[in-house]
């Protein structure tokens, strides 16, 4: 097999001797792990009067920071996570009022439930709060 070939996730664990059992668990942890998609920690806060945070200022417009993408959302605040439940891509972002994944098409509603095959293990959402000019994002 030259290196430009790609083989699914359950061949490559056969290949590498899990079967039966072994493989059942595997699939099983991975699956409790990332069921409702990969959980937010920490918190960031941001200052909405500074440029760097001007997409803010604009309905869909969004932002990333400290691994959380924050967009505005009929006139609120919203958060998720910026890694993808789907394989652990960093590349969530805000498009056509939904979460988004670029790396394989992998999409959320602004609650995180997937909305199609890729996205069906869910998106961590955080919670925001206003005030004055700064938003605190929290899990």
């Amino acid at each position: 097999m030259n290196l430009e070939e790609k083989i699914s996730r359950n061949e490559f664990l056969k290949k590498m001797g899990f079967t039966g059992a072994a493989l059942m668990a595997l699939y099983t942890l991975d699956s409790c792990v990332n069921e409702t998609g990969v959980t937010p920690s920490g918190t960031a806060t941001l200052d909405l009067s500074l440029p760097a945070n001007a997409a803010l200022k604009n309905e869909g417009g969004y932002v990333v920071t400290n691994g959380i993408v924050v967009a505005k959302y009929n006139g609120n605040y919203i958060a998720a996570t910026l890694t993808c439940s789907h394989e652990g891509r960093t590349q969530i972002s805000f498009k056509n009022n939904e979460w988004y994944c670029s790396a394989h098409g992998a999409r959320f509603d602004v609650s995180g439930k997937g909305l199609n095959t890729e996205g069906k293990k869910g998106l961590g959402i955080y919670k925001t709060s206003l005030s004055g000019n700064i938003l605190t994002v929290t899990p």
